[in-house]
């Protein structure tokens, strides 16, 4: 009874921090799937990374706020509904997630785990002889409460971005990924400096105080 009680508790101040958080609010105003929109936003304000013409991927995207995000920048002048802007698409968004997400008009879908060789294949065709631009990854692994199998699997994730982006990623593109401070960070620091000529760690505002994640913004391929 203990246990359900304080998980009443814990799932009651979520609940009550989610209805009054300012981003959540920003977000429904202006027909965001999600506040992790600004996530990103305040990234590409800070680094001016997003630029019509592009050629974008965007790995863990559903529910599809980063791909929105990515399609009015894309769109700049065209009216928008449903928190993305409809229209001509001036570049190319692919975008590939574990979960189905509803369509964003003229961002390319692959639902599947980016850890399949199958589903990379896929992605790979996708984009095919293009280089990229950017790549973005909001990807995050169930949690089991155990640090050392989290940090594995975190670590798992954002490696498997960056060889990705060694691939395909033009000399001067950019990756941008979600990390978690803690066991791991250190290592994951060090594998972008490995590959990035310069890396950034840039928690955004819209990232809540108490969360432990952060973003790695690696530029510019050695």
């Amino acid at each position: 009874m203990k246990i359900q009680t304080k998980s009443k508790k814990v799932n009651k101040a979520w609940l009550n921090d989610h209805v009054s958080d300012p981003y959540v609010k920003q977000a429904q105003k202006e027909g965001y799937r999600s506040r992790a929109a600004y996530k990103l936003k305040e990234i590409d304000e800070e680094l001016r990374l997003v630029r019509p013409g592009q050629v974008v991927v965007d790995l863990g995207a559903a529910p599809g706020a980063w791909s929105q995000y990515l399609r009015r920048r894309f769109a700049p002048k065209a009216a928008g509904v449903g928190g993305a802007a409809v229209g001509e698409l001036n570049g190319t968004i692919i975008a590939l997630d574990l979960l189905d997400f509803e369509p964003i008009e003229g961002v390319h879908f692959i639902q599947g785990d980016f850890e399949d060789e199958a589903v990379l294949r896929q992605l790979e065709a996708a984009v095919g002889d293009r280089p990229v631009d950017l790549v973005v990854s909001d990807m995050a692994p169930n949690l089991s409460g155990v640090e050392i199998t989290d940090a594995a699997r975190i670590e798992a994730l954002v490696e498997l971005a960056i060889d990705f982006s060694r691939q395909h990623l033009k000399p001067e593109g950019v990756l941008v990924a979600k990390v978690f401070h803690g066991s791991g960070y250190t290592q994951l620091v060090e594998a972008f400096k490995k590959a990035f000529k310069k890396v950034k760690p840039i928690k955004p505002k819209a990232s809540r105080d108490r969360s432990a994640e952060t973003f790695l913004v690696g530029i510019g391929l050695k």
